[in-house]
């Protein structure tokens, strides 16, 4: 009785422990998945971390799941900060890892360093996030060794949807394969952390992941991957436009949601609401 409780104490402080970039590649090396989902505001990154969740991620994709846009372009830096430090202020255990929106870390290094120093300064993520291969290296090793963490994103990379022209699948051509293992081996020797491998081939995904050191992330990659991550919005069922079928939806909050608003509306225009029970 002793030792199954011991055990059961030695899990709960393993799950309470802040995670770290170290922890992170710690739990590739024994086999253990990371757990990644998207926020973008205090409530739903308070309710993350207190599910256990590892990574905290505050995607650009604010701009479909919370702006209504197209594409993750248009989002700014100020407003990457605002959602940045709105999570990070609600977040004890989990790693927060900021995007660094299109055009903030493209110019050159400095741009890019002088944005990721805005990123965990003022919105106190712990790591940011970039998207691109093998031309963003000098980059990355820039940040890096100004003492900020960066994780990749290689695969499907959202911020270059007008060049791609489309959402589908990425590297089930050889060549373009090739270069997601290339890019892959270059984040890694570059310094990053982990790297997000976005809609790909589970079999590339599988051998990418068994290829590099630190942790791959993946999101539409298949299962052999180190860890998973997705939209917290899609998995819940609150972005009904988008449904991929790399999306498990977990709940169906949205009608949910929708019907609450038309019963509430229903029994305010009926003069139900409020009750003799909820008025002073």
């Amino acid at each position: 009785m002793t030792r199954e409780r011991n055990g059961r104490e030695a899990k709960s402080e393993q799950r309470d422990k802040k995670v770290t970039t170290k922890s992170l590649r710690l739990m590739k090396a024994r086999g253990q998945r990371i757990v990644a989902l998207t926020a973008y505001d205090f409530l739903m990154a308070e309710l993350l971390d207190e599910a256990g969740v590892d990574v905290i991620l505050v995607g650009d994709s604010a701009a479909m799941a919370v702006q209504g846009r197209h594409t993750t372009v248009s989002v700014t830096m100020e407003q990457m900060l605002y959602h940045s430090e709105l999570v990070s202020s609600a977040v004890e255990r989990a790693l927060v890892v900021g995007d660094l929106p299109f055009m903030s870390y493209q110019i050159n290094a400095d741009e890019a360093l002088r944005n990721a120093g805005r990123m965990v300064q003022e919105a106190h993520v712990e790591a940011v996030k970039l998207e691109g291969g093998k031309a963003l290296c000098a980059t990355i090793t820039r940040i890096v060794e100004a003492g900020i963490p960066v994780m990749g994103h290689l695969g499907l990379t959202p911020q270059s949807i007008h060049k791609f022209g489309t959402y589908q699948v990425r590297a089930t051509e050889p060549e373009e394969a090739d270069e997601v293992r290339r890019d892959a081996l270059a984040l890694e020797q570059a310094g990053a952390f982990a790297i997000v491998l976005e809609k790909v081939p589970a079999a590339l995904a599988s051998e990418v992941s068994k290829s590099v050191s630190i942790p791959i992330i993946g999101i539409g990659a298949g299962g052999g991957c180190d860890g998973q991550i997705l939209v917290s919005h899609d998995m819940l069922g609150l972005y009904s436009k988008f449904h991929p079928r790399f999306v498990r939806r977990y709940a169906e909050l949205g009608s949910q949601m929708k019907e609450a608003f038309e019963r509430y509306a229903k029994d305010v225009r009926a003069g139900d609401f409020p009750s003799e029970r909820e008025s002073y």
